[in-house]
């Protein structure tokens, strides 16, 4: 079990393009871990980059994370003790604390231009070495270098890494990772404009808003020493580092992308609108990375909070499997009250274009709700309640080793049976259409087989007497008098 010490934990996305489900890992196992021990969860909007700024991106991330129920207790819209929550709102904190370091020895400013610093790049890669600054304003006099500052001349601020030696970053997950300090580069801080890069922002804010624990995509270990040493140059304390598992193509082969083919989407609004519930894509996220035991896979989001655990993190990489994201939401779907199922499902019928009701929905979610994998699915086997008239192709209404007018002569008996009934009542209906079966010599599954496509307009289905009952006597028999003429105009062909 995870330590009882409350945490503060913050999801801290870049708006710079759309959600994805590797986006609400993190803020789910952040949430998990502030839940669990009664801390804090913060989203902070890390959107100092406004190069790759993407209007609308932070709104999408507040709304997907509603979606998924993943509440914040701090952030840029609720406030709290340690805000602003945007870092583009927090600029002069940054450029405090990167003179701060200056003032320290532990970071300088440097004068080269882009041209410069290309020029030293493309001569290092012809000699095979890393692309790193030569560390050339590194050897002004403090005195000279704060002169240029004092005289406006266009600078970014370095960190002085140090030349020798060994930094050694402890990752919960991975234990110690040592680096020679040699091979580091003097990584920028603060850019010419004034604005932080990831670097300094993130630990300034780390820092500042009491953050426990930062987790964070796999992607930061190259960068880890640096943020490990900028923590010892400011004399803080660190949080416990973890850096999350990546994300796999579903083939296993390569880093997840929103290019590979055979993917159906990652981004966590589109997984919403094709009928995926938060709580079956939590239940498929938190397993990819983290496990309670080798058997157990169902959760609720209580159930995440209950068992969640730090320890039980997986560094590896994890395949992301849409077959078990069906799998989850399935089951997570066959747990809903009928009363939330109707409710969750209404949208998508209305989006398809067809009037629904509650009550009458209330009728078809039991029928439909063993049987699909999204909400999606519910529109695609069940939509024929709604039709005024179904289309059903003439092929598929011929009964199986039956010919056209065979198929028309049996349904049309079934006509009379169902005309002759006083209710449509399930056990009456299909007791009567069994009996008649028998006594035309076909089998059951031969006569229902084409009273589905007759009144459904397709081979697959809910159970159809249940269907039947549903639709209503006056309907079921003007769709099986369409179909009736349909099987009739193929048996005059013949």
């Amino acid at each position: 079990m995870t330590d009882p010490t409350p945490a503060r934990v913050r999801f801290a996305p870049s708006p710079t393009g759309r959600f994805h489900i590797g986006g609400a890992r993190t803020a789910l196992y952040d949430f998990l871990l502030a839940r669990q021990t009664s801390g804090q969860f913060i989203l902070r909007i890390e959107d100092t980059d406004r190069k790759r700024f993407v209007p609308g991106a932070e709104e999408e991330i507040m709304e997907s994370l509603h979606w998924l129920g993943l509440e914040w207790d701090e952030g840029p819209d609720v406030g709290g003790p340690f805000g602003p929550y945007r870092q583009s709102e927090r600029t002069q904190i940054y450029q405090q604390h990167a003179e701060l370091l200056v003032e320290r020895g532990y970071a300088y400013p440097c004068f080269c231009s882009p041209e410069r610093l290309s020029q030293v790049r493309k001569q290092l890669l012809k000699v095979k070495q890393p692309p790193r600054y030569d560390r050339l304003c590194r050897r002004l006099a403090p005195e000279e270098a704060q002169a240029r500052v004092q005289a406006g001349e266009s600078h970014v601020i370095r960190f002085k890494t140090p030349r020798d030696g060994s930094t050694t970053a402890v990752d919960l997950l991975r234990g110690p990772i040592t680096v020679q300090n040699a091979s580091l580069d003097d990584y920028i801080l603060l850019k010419s404009n004034g604005l932080p890069v990831y670097h300094l922002a993130a630990i300034v804010d780390d820092y500042l808003m009491k953050i426990t624990h930062v987790l964070r995509g796999s992607e930061w270990l190259p960068t880890f020493p640096l943020h490990v040493l900028i923590y010892q140059a400011m004399g803080w304390d660190q949080p416990i580092w973890v850096h999350l598992s990546v994300f796999l193509n579903p083939s296993g082969k390569g880093k997840m992308s929103k290019r590979h083919a055979g993917v159906k989407a990652i981004y966590v609004l589109d997984l919403k609108q094709m009928g995926y519930l938060p709580e079956g894509l939590l239940n498929w996220i938190s397993l990819m990375g983290w496990s309670f035991d080798d058997h157990t896979e169902f959760f609720s989001i209580q159930e995440l909070i209950e068992f969640y655990s730090l320890q039980k993190l997986n560094p590896s990489p994890a395949a992301v499997d849409y077959k078990k994201l069906d799998h989850f939401n399935g089951h997570h779907i066959r747990d809903l009250p009928t009363e939330d199922l109707v409710h969750r499902m209404r949208p998508f019928y209305e989006t398809a274009g067809l009037v629904v009701d509650d009550a009458q929905l209330s009728q078809i979610a039991p029928l439909v709700q063993e049987r699909i994998r999204t909400l999606e699915e519910a529109v695609e086997i069940s939509g024929f309640f709604f039709r005024d008239t179904v289309e059903p192709d003439p092929a598929q209404l011929i009964g199986k080793n039956m010919t056209p007018a065979e198929s028309a002569k049996a349904i049309r008996r079934a006509y009379q049976v169902i005309e002759a009934l006083p209710t449509m009542d399930v056990e009456p209906l299909e007791t009567a259409l069994r009996f008649l079966a028998d006594e035309i010599g076909l089998k059951a599954g031969q006569l229902f087989g084409i009273l589905r496509v007759a009144v459904t307009g397709q081979r697959v289905s809910p159970p159809l007497i249940e269907s039947m009952a549903v639709i209503g006597k006056v309907e079921v028999l003007a769709r099986i008098e369409r179909a009736i003429a349909l099987l009739e105009t193929q048996a005059e062909v013949e």
